[in-house]
Protein backbone atom coordinates (compact mmCIF):
# COMPACT_ATOMS: atom_id res chain seq x y z
CA UNK A 1 0.00 0.00 0.00
CA UNK A 2 1.21 3.39 -0.92
CA UNK A 3 0.18 6.79 -0.27
CA UNK A 4 0.03 9.98 -2.46
CA UNK A 5 -0.80 13.46 -2.35
CA UNK A 6 -3.13 14.86 -5.13
CA UNK A 7 -4.87 17.70 -6.10
CA UNK A 8 -8.21 17.87 -8.08
CA UNK A 9 -10.67 20.58 -9.58
CA UNK A 10 -14.14 20.00 -8.82
CA UNK A 11 -16.81 21.67 -10.06
CA UNK A 12 -19.03 23.73 -7.66
CA UNK A 13 -22.68 21.92 -6.85
CA UNK A 14 -26.00 23.28 -5.93
CA UNK A 15 -25.61 22.55 -2.47
CA UNK A 16 -22.75 21.44 0.12
CA UNK A 17 -23.63 18.00 0.51
CA UNK A 18 -23.70 17.14 -3.48
CA UNK A 19 -20.25 18.79 -3.40
CA UNK A 20 -18.91 16.96 -0.89
CA UNK A 21 -20.26 14.12 -2.88
CA UNK A 22 -18.80 14.94 -5.82
CA UNK A 23 -15.71 15.41 -4.34
CA UNK A 24 -15.38 12.23 -2.91
CA UNK A 25 -16.59 10.62 -5.89
CA UNK A 26 -13.31 12.13 -8.04
CA UNK A 27 -10.86 11.09 -5.23
CA UNK A 28 -12.23 7.44 -5.50
CA UNK A 29 -10.98 7.35 -8.54
CA UNK A 30 -7.30 7.82 -7.48
CA UNK A 31 -7.67 5.44 -4.52
CA UNK A 32 -9.10 5.21 -1.06
CA UNK A 33 -9.16 9.01 0.70
CA UNK A 34 -7.58 9.55 4.08
CA UNK A 35 -8.16 13.22 4.48
CA UNK A 36 -9.06 16.03 2.19
CA UNK A 37 -9.54 19.62 2.27
CA UNK A 38 -10.88 22.47 -0.32
CA UNK A 39 -7.52 24.88 -1.01
CA UNK A 40 -8.66 27.72 -3.10
CA UNK A 41 -11.99 28.32 -4.91
CA UNK A 42 -12.13 29.95 -8.19
CA UNK A 43 -15.79 31.83 -8.22
CA UNK A 44 -14.99 33.01 -11.28
CA UNK A 45 -14.87 29.26 -12.78
CA UNK A 46 -17.00 27.98 -10.29
CA UNK A 47 -14.25 25.70 -9.31
CA UNK A 48 -12.87 24.17 -6.06
CA UNK A 49 -9.18 23.16 -5.49
CA UNK A 50 -9.16 20.04 -3.19
CA UNK A 51 -6.12 18.76 -2.04
CA UNK A 52 -5.87 15.32 -0.52
CA UNK A 53 -3.65 11.95 0.21
CA UNK A 54 -5.00 8.51 -0.70
CA UNK A 55 -3.48 4.98 -0.55
CA UNK A 56 -3.75 2.68 -3.42
CA UNK A 57 -2.96 -1.14 -3.08
CA UNK A 58 -0.32 -2.68 -5.42
CA UNK A 59 -0.11 -5.92 -6.50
Amino acid sequence: MTTHFITAEIDFQETPTELQKAIETELKKQGEPLRWAIASVDKEQQKATVEAVVTKVEI
